[in-house]
């Protein structure tokens, strides 16, 4: 019995990279980001020159300050059910969905954008968990690059701040689900099969979707 590290040096700490290694596959080798992980549990079968992004159902401020300058005040949306939140990224595909980016619901407040033929040197994408309650005017990726997508996050909370769902909740007392949130950005991930690596069948059970999609990628049950 004894210690085991399961985030190798350089890769930021999360459930991603820690259950990758829990599973026998070394994220310094395999690890693309988490969105595609994501997007894999979900049945989302990506083209190598795709760029999955993990799209977060948020509550932002409902001032009169401009996109830029508001406060991200919920990074979950008061956990909105799977049910509304389908209807609101349907709702997002439907307004700003392309032959270049598509957006796929999935549980919860985590959701997918595919971007077609896209780059994932985006600057920095910050996790919205880990700015809950500050202005997001320094968080937000400067990068050429990455315009479109905030591009993207401003017209979705022009969107969704009136839509219906999001009406209901606030009578309802609940936060409104204003805005998408993109961040996680990787590649297809290139996972060896777990029986081709160890020569046994493995399985994983889990509510997770993140973990389910290491499983999928890595052909367990």
């Amino acid at each position: 019995v004894g210690l085991i590290k399961t985030v190798a040096d350089g890769l930021k700490p999360g459930s991603d990279v820690a259950n990758m290694s829990v599973l026998g596959f070394d994220p310094m080798k395999y690890y693309t980001g988490r969105s595609p992980l994501e997007a894999a549990s979900i049945g989302i079968d990506m083209k190598p020159s795709d760029v999955s992004l993990r799209t977060n159902l948020v509550t932002l401020s409902e001032d009169d300050l401009p996109y830029e300058q508001k406060t991200i005040e919920d990074y979950c949306a008061d956990d909105i059910s799977t049910e509304e939140a389908e209807i609101l990224i349907k709702y997002i595909d439907e307004k700003l969905g392309t032959d270049e980016f598509k957006f796929y619901p999935g549980v919860s407040y985590r959701h997918c954008l595919i971007w077609n033929n896209g780059t994932t040197d985006l600057g920095k994408m910050t996790p919205p968990h880990d700015i809950t309650g500050k202005v997001i005017t320094e968080y937000l990726s400067t990068s050429e690059n990455a315009k479109p997508l905030i591009e993207l996050m401003k017209k979705s909370y022009d969107l969704l701040k009136d839509h219906p769902v999001n009406i209901a909740r606030k009578k309802a007392g609940k936060r409104p689900a204003n805005s998408i949130w993109l961040w996680g950005e990787g590649k297809r991930p290139a996972l060896s099969p777990f029986e081709e690596i160890y020569g046994i069948k493995g399985a994983v059970v889990s509510a997770v979707d993140l973990i389910k999609g290491i499983g999928g990628c890595a052909k367990m049950e």
